[in-house]
C-alpha cells in the first residue's frame, strides 16, 4: 500500500467506529449466482494485523479515534507509521479462519485487519462489486481509503459496490473483521461450535453491466408439473425491459417485460421435464438474460442471444421438483419420501477449521452418500455455497438453517432485524437450489412467549420470501415419567409447532438422560399432525477408545457404547408412526470450546460417526446398514 494512501486512509478510518455499533448491514447488496459469473479472485495471501484492543477504532481513552487508522499519528519524518505497517505484516490465507492458521490465534476473539493490493481495469457502462462469501462476524470494508460497506453476520455472503472508488491500475482493499461474540448477536454468546474468525470464504471482484440481473426465482409449479414459474429482477432496469429465460435441452424459452419494480414475471411451459430427486438428480442448463432478441426461436439445442449495449447473461444449472407436507408425510414430486440423513457442521476434515473448499465438500458429502443418506441437515448456519451446489449434483436433500441458536434476545427488535437479515440472505443465495427442501428458523430455543412470537415472525417471513419450500425448526421436548413406572414419554407440544410445516425435535436419550435400556422404554406423544424429523440424536465416542473384548455393558465414550446407542435408538425411532426423517448428531467430530474432558474430548464434540481425521467409528456401519436396508421407509 503506498504511504500516501495510508495517510489518506488515516483520515477516513474513523468511520469504522460508527460502523462498529451498527445493527444492520450498510451499503451492501447480494448478487445471486456469483459463482456462475466471470470474476477476479482475490483469494490467497492477505497481510493481516491482529488488533485485540480495537485500537484501529478507539484511543486509549476509549474515544472514537480522530487521528487515524491504527496507532499514533503523526508519522515519523520518513513518512512511516510508528506502530503498524501492512507491508511488513505477516499474512493469512483467504479463504480461511485465523484460528487454525496460527497456533497463537486458536482461541483469539477480536479484530484482525486484512489488506491486499490488486490490479484493476475498469470497463465503461459497468458496475464492480467486491464479493465476500462470508466473514465472521462483523466486517468493515475500505477500498482505496474509502469506506464502501459494512456487514454483520458470519455465514452469509455480501457484495460491496466499489464502482466509484476503484481506479485503473493499482488498488488496495482493507477489511476489518471482528469475531467478538455479542450479547445482541445472532448467534449470541453461547454456542456449541468453535467461533472461527476471519475471511472464511472466497473474496472476489465481480463486474456486471449497469443494468444487471441481481436476483431471480425459477421453480416448478406445485399444481402443474409442465410449468416453470417465478421472476427475474434486473437492478436499475426501467419498466418494459425484455427479459428472456431459456432451457435449451427442453427447447423452451419465454420473453417477459420488467414492471415498475424492475421485476419480470416468468411463466415458462415445458414438456417432458425430468424431475429432480435423490434417485435422479437431474439439472438443466438455464440461460437468463435481459435485452435479448431471438434469432429464429429455439434451434433444438440453444437459443441464440444477440448482445446489446446493456446485455447481461447468467448461465446456471437448476433442478426442478416440488416439496410439500400433507398430513404427517413429506411429499417429493407428489410422492411420500423418508429423509435418511445426518447432521453436518462446516468443519473441515483432517485440517479442522472452517470448511470452504471443493475438497472439504467432496469429503463430507462423500461420507454422507456412503452412509446411504438422501438428506443432510446443515447445522447451525448457512454453509458455503459449494455445499448446496454439490448437494444439487449428488441428489441430497438439504435442511438449511440460520443461527437462531439457544438463547437470543428474543424481546430485542434489533436482534430480530439481524435474524431477518440472515434469513433473507440465506434464502436469496440458495432459493434456486433443488436440494434445499427445508428452511429452519431455529435450534433448541427456550419455550416462552417472546421466543414463540419472534420465531413465528421468522416463519411467516420465510413463506413470504419462498412459498415453495417447507419451514421447520429443531425443538426441545418435554419428558414425563409413565404412571406405571415402565419408562418415560417424550411430549412434543411446543407452541412454535403451530407455525411450522415440519416439526424437528432433538433428543439424546441414552446419553444426556437415562442409560441404553431407557431408550427401549421411551414412547412419544406428538401433539401435531405434521411430519416429524428427529433432527438430532446420538452420543459421544472417541475413535479408538474401545470397551474390553466380550463386555456386554460398554462404558460411555467407547465406540461400542455409541454403536449400541444407535441400535437402540433406531429401534425406538421406528416405533414413531409419523416419523418422516432423521439426522443424527453428527457426521464428523468438530471443535467446541464447551467440550472440556481432557483425554477424551479435548475441545471436540465427539458425537461424530467419523473422527476429525476421517476414521469411521463402529456406529457408522450401524446407521449405514439401517439406511441401506431402508428400515425407516413406510410401505406405500
Amino acid at each position: 500500500m503506498p504511504q500516501s494512501a495510508i495517510r489518506t486512509l488515516l483520515a477516513a478510518i474513523l468511520l469504522a467506529a460508527t460502523a462498529a455499533h451498527s445493527q444492520t448491514p450498510t451499503n451492501t447488496t447480494l448478487l445471486v449466482d456469483v459463482d456462475h459469473r466471470t470474476s477476479t479472485s482475490l483469494d490467497g495471501d492477505w497481510h493481516a494485523i491482529v488488533d485485540p484492543y480495537s485500537t484501529g477504532l478507539y484511543t486509549f481513552h476509549q474515544e472514537i479515534r480522530k487521528d487515524g487508522f491504527f496507532m499514533n499519528a503523526p508519522f515519523d519524518p520518513h513518512g512511516e507509521p510508528h506502530d503498524y505497517n501492512f507491508a511488513t505484516a505477516p499474512t493469512l490465507k483467504v479463504p480461511g479462519d485465523w484460528n487454525t492458521q496460527r497456533p497463537d490465534l486458536l482461541y483469539y476473539e477480536g479484530v484482525v485487519w486484512y489488506q491486499k493490493d490488486f490490479d484493476f481495469t475498469p470497463k465503461p457502462d459497468t458496475r464492480t462489486f467486491l464479493h465476500i462469501g462470508a466473514a465472521n462476524y462483523r466486517s468493515f470494508v475500505w477500498v482505496n481509503t474509502k469506506k464502501v460497506c459494512e456487514h454483520e453476520g458470519g455465514f452469509t455472503p455480501f457484495d460491496c459496490d466499489i464502482t466509484s472508488v476503484v481506479t485503473p491500475g493499482k488498488n488496495f482493499v482493507v477489511i476489518s473483521v471482528d469475531d467478538t461474540r455479542l450479547a445482541d448477536g445472532v448467534p449470541t454468546l453461547q454456542t456449541d461450535w468453535w467461533n472461527y474468525g476471519g475471511l472464511t470464504r472466497d473474496v472476489s471482484l465481480v463486474t456486471v453491466p449497469t443494468q444487471f440481473i441481481d436476483d431471480y426465482d425459477l421453480h416448478l409449479s406445485r399444481t402443474d408439473h409442465s410449468l416453470i414459474e417465478g421472476y427475474v429482477h434486473v437492478e436499475g432496469a426501467p419498466a418494459g425491459l425484455s427479459v428472456a429465460v431459456s432451457i435449451p435441452e427442453l427447447q423452451a424459452y419465454v420473453i417477459a417485460k420488467t414492471d415498475e419494480q424492475s421485476r419480470a414475471i416468468i411463466s415458462l411451459p415445458v414438456k417432458s421435464i425430468s424431475l429432480w430427486s435423490p434417485e435422479n438428480p437431474k439439472l438443466y442448463t438455464v440461460h437468463i438474460s435481459h435485452s435479448l432478441t431471438m434469432q429464429g426461436g429455439a434451434t433444438g439445442d440453444s437459443v441464440r442471444p444477440r448482445r446489446t449495449a446493456h446485455y447481461d447473461l447468467i448461465q446456471t444449472q437448476i433442478g426442478f421438483r416440488t416439496i410439500e407436507a400433507r398430513g404427517t408425510q413429506i411429499l417429493l414430486n407428489g410422492k411420500p419420501v423418508f429423509l435418511r440423513g445426518v447432521s453436518v457442521h462446516a468443519e473441515a476434515p483432517y485440517r479442522t477449521g472452517r470448511a470452504y473448499s471443493e475438497k472439504d465438500v467432496d469429503t463430507l458429502l462423500g461420507w454422507a452418500k456412503e452412509l446411504g443418506c438422501n438428506y443432510i441437515r446443515l447445522a447451525h448456519y448457512p454453509h458455503d455455497e459449494r455445499m448446496t451446489r454439490a448437494a444439487d449434483r449428488l441428489g441430497i436433500m438439504v435442511w438449511s438453517e440460520i443461527p437462531d441458536y439457544w438463547a437470543l434476545q428474543f424481546d430485542n427488535p434489533a436482534v430480530l432485524a439481524k435474524s431477518k437479515q440472515q434469513l433473507s440472505e440465506m434464502i436469496r443465495r440458495d432459493r434456486n437450489k433443488a436440494s434445499i427442501v427445508l428452511w429452519s428458523v431455529a435450534n433448541e430455543t427456550p419455550n416462552n412467549e417472546a421466543r414463540t412470537k419472534y420465531l413465528t415472525t421468522l416463519a411467516d417471513l420465510t413463506r413470504q420470501l419462498d412459498p415453495t419450500r417447507l419451514v421447520t425448526a429443531a425443538l426441545l421436548v418435554r419428558t414425563e415419567k409413565n404412571p406405571d413406572g415402565t419408562g418415560t414419554t417424550k411430549i412434543v407440544d411446543d407452541p412454535l409447532g403451530k407455525a411450522l410445516d415440519v416439526i424437528g425435535t432433538n433428543e439424546y436419550v441414552g446419553w444426556y438422560e437415562q442409560k441404553l435400556a431407557g431408550i427401549d422404554h421411551t414412547t412419544w406423544d406428538i401433539h401435531y399432525q405434521k411430519p416429524l424429523i428427529m433432527s438430532e440424536w446420538g452420543g459421544d465416542a472417541r475413535f479408538g477408545n474401545h470397551a474390553p473384548a466380550g463386555t456386554t455393558d460398554p462404558a460411555i465414550w467407547t465406540e461400542e457404547y455409541q454403536a449400541e446407542l444407535y441400535k437402540h435408538q433406531i429401534a425406538m425411532l421406528r416405533r414413531i408412526p409419523q416419523l418422516s426423517g432423521t439426522s443424527p448428531w453428527i457426521l464428523m467430530d468438530f471443535r467446541s470450546p464447551r467440550r472440556l474432558n481432557t483425554g477424551i474430548q479435548d475441545n471436540f464434540n465427539r458425537k461424530g460417526l467419523v473422527s476429525d481425521q476421517g476414521q469411521k467409528k463402529q456406529a457408522f456401519s450401524i446407521l449405514q446398514k439401517a439406511y441401506q436396508d431402508k428400515v425407516f421407509d413406510k410401505p406405500e
